[in-house]
């Protein structure tokens, strides 16, 4: 009974190895027992392997859509990418487009807009009213003797003679007579007295056929330089419309309304010379009949004589050819002429002559002394060359 009995130390290590989780509390089996596992190590074993199988799975799922989503992306933004080039380009072009057809519209209508202007805008010949004194600080500058006199002669005019306005007028060789045509149609001045005694259509033809004065036909008209056969017929359509001209300014009372007639015929250039040709050919008229007179021994105004004294006036030939041709054309009327122009229109023609300033000389009438008691009208010029109109 003794031999069949385990020692106590073989009986413990039996209890041991029979204890479930001996293993798994940390023991070892020895060398001779390691054929022989558990069923729980076994267990554990397959979990932690299904567990690292999850989780490499898991990395490779998560590395696969990273990449998805990255060549998406990359896919994407290359396309939006070109868009946004191609819209950029598309727009630089459209501006580029616009940019020059802007400058050329631009260009087109600056060139339109001047040339309507130049069209439809009145291009008056005899300015609206400015401030005396404004037009003087503006015209006359500086500190030079000159310009010291003209704001001088200025003063006197707009404080002396109580002028307040000027209307300033177109410099050319016309401006003499515009300003003076000027002045009795805005004045509404009526016709001389000989002019209503005779029909002054007519005098083209009278001069040729009652005095025998065939020179005539090299009358020039201005800068035309007109040298046709058909110098009657263009003279008599010249007076003519200074006739209807006349007669219709002379017949509206209302002043408001001249002016604004005047406004509309002085801004018309081709009526305008026919009419200063028309007082161009009234002068040499009254400086035919002056002649006539004297040859027949009558008394004549001291002012023709002073004309028919002088080597390139002595008839109304040479009048015509070395004075009177040339208005209009290479030179203005002289101071002699402004007495005849006077004289032709039964007008009284006084003068400021402003560079004449602190003279005698400051003012003077065409003619000085008139034989009835003509009307009035007033200029003033800077150099007896160019002459504007006072407005009082």
């Amino acid at each position: 009974m003794a031999a069949q009995r385990s020692p106590p130390r073989a009986r413990a290590r039996a209890r041991e190895r029979d204890r479930p989780g001996a293993l798994a509390s940390g023991g070892s089996p020895r060398a001779g027992s390691s054929g022989h596992r558990g069923p729980g190590l076994l267990c554990c074993r397959d979990g932690e392997e299904k567990r690292d199988g999850g989780a490499a799975m898991g990395k490779e799922k998560c590395s696969l859509w990273a990449l998805v989503t990255s060549h998406a992306l990359d896919t994407a933004w290359g396309i939006a990418k070109g868009s946004v080039m191609l819209a950029v380009s598309f727009l630089a072009a459209a501006l580029c487009y616009f940019r020059r057809l802007h400058c050329h519209l631009g260009h087109r209508l600056k060139w339109w807009s001047g040339y309507l202007q130049r069209k439809f805008k009145r291009n008056l010949s005899v300015e609206a009213e400015v401030d005396l004194l404004s037009y003087c600080a503006r015209e006359w500058k500086g500190d030079t003797p000159r310009a010291k006199l003209m704001r001088k002669a200025y003063e006197e005019l707009f404080w002396r003679h109580h002028i307040k306005c000027v209307r300033q007028v177109k410099r050319d060789n016309y401006d003499a007579l515009r300003s003076v045509l000027f002045q009795i149609f805005s004045q509404g001045l009526s016709f001389p007295s000989w002019m209503k005694e005779k029909d002054i259509v007519k005098l083209p033809e009278k001069l040729l056929f009652s005095q025998g004065c065939n020179w005539i036909q090299q009358y020039s008209f201005g800068p035309e330089n007109y040298t046709g056969s058909n110098v009657f017929g263009k003279l008599r359509k010249c007076v003519e419309l200074l006739k209807t001209q006349w007669t219709e300014f002379s017949g509206i009372k209302d002043y408001h309304k001249r002016g604004s007639m005047c406004n509309i015929l002085f801004s018309d250039a081709i009526l305008e010379y026919k009419l200063y040709e028309a007082l161009k050919f009234i002068m040499l008229y009254q400086v035919t009949e002056v002649y006539e007179q004297m040859k027949m021994k009558k008394v004549i105004p001291s002012l023709f004589r002073l004309l028919f004294s002088r080597e390139t006036s002595s008839d109304p030939l040479s009048f015509m050819m070395n004075h009177l041709n040339s208005v209009g054309d290479t030179c203005g009327l002289e101071q002699i002429d402004m007495f005849i122009l006077g004289y032709a229109l039964e007008v009284k023609i006084k003068v400021f002559r402003l560079f004449k300033f602190n003279s005698r000389d400051f003012e003077v009438c065409y003619p000085e002394e008139p034989l009835r008691e003509w009307p009035q009208i007033s200029l003033l010029t800077e150099n007896d060359r160019h002459y504007h109109v006072p407005v009082f």
